[in-house]
């Protein structure tokens, strides 16, 4: 059995080819397709409400995007407001309406990781109400927990998919110094603490295992040498792919070999 990986831009597929004696060959195929920074700022929330009704609807801002990310088999993107409830504002301490998420999942996108800067711009209360409008839609999420129980049975999230079990991991550089408050849990940024959670996910032998990591520089194209050195140290450790949010731009892709393909 032969088992490929292709990456492309914000794309990336697996596939699994099996060849049997007498038979053509079988291909399992898993795509995957990763978004940035979803953000709520005031000009688009006033964008998206109806005066007339009173009510919010962001279906037209994946009008053409929509056909991309619902033909990939798992979509998963970062949700960089809160859904705490009115007042909604944007910046600097989002909360936004749940029908950006509504709308979200009408994209097709699958998953919403929700450890970022902003995670913790409405308090426990922006968290919990985060995690229970998520939960309200059925759209899996990761990152934020409502307690230390709830990580310990869902970080990693996996993603069973098509024959494939995906590991994915999301962690934050830090809250814009919000502190985080009990029992709630933001995943930080930890390389110790991350390494432990490769290590220990290792054992379950997904077919892979992703982070999500909120890091980096605002607008800089360029990743950081703080940025390269944890990434070369993530994959020493057994991470299969990293992703990046939180610069708002497009950062180079870099593909490392490791002797297996």
């Amino acid at each position: 059995m032969v088992r490929i990986m292709l990456i492309c831009l914000i794309f990336m597929s697996l596939r699994v080819t099996g060849y049997n004696q007498g038979t053509a060959p079988e291909e399992e195929k898993l795509s995957l397709l990763f978004i940035g920074d979803i953000m709520g700022h005031d000009s688009q929330i006033w964008s998206a409400e109806d005066l007339k009704t009173g009510t919010y609807d962001y279906n037209d801002v994946f009008m053409y995007v929509k056909p991309l990310i619902s033909d990939a088999d798992i979509a998963i993107a970062n949700l960089e407001v809160t859904l705490a409830g009115p007042p909604y504002k944007g910046y600097p301490l989002f909360s936004s309406p749940a029908a950006l998420a509504y709308a979200c999942r009408n994209a097709g996108i699958d998953c919403l990781v929700t450890a970022n800067n902003h995670a913790a711009d409405r308090g426990k209360a922006g968290i919990t109400g985060t995690i229970n409008r998520l939960d309200s839609l059925g759209m899996l999420h990761t990152g934020t927990f409502a307690d230390q129980a709830s990580k310990d049975s869902c970080n990693p999230l996996i993603i069973n998919k098509s024959g494939f079990s995906v590991a994915l991991f999301n962690y934050t550089y830090g809250t814009n110094g919000i502190r985080v408050p009990d029992p709630v849990k933001i995943n930080m940024l930890d390389k110790n603490m991350i390494a432990a959670d490769i290590e220990k996910t290792k054992g379950e032998n997904p077919d892979l295992i992703v982070l999500f990591l909120h890091w980096g520089n605002e607008y800089d194209t360029i990743p950081s040498g703080i940025q390269a050195e944890l990434a070369d140290y993530f994959f020493s450790r057994g991470a299969d792919l990293i992703i990046g949010s939180h610069p708002h731009v497009l950062q180079k892709m870099i593909w490392l070999k490791d002797g297996t393909s």
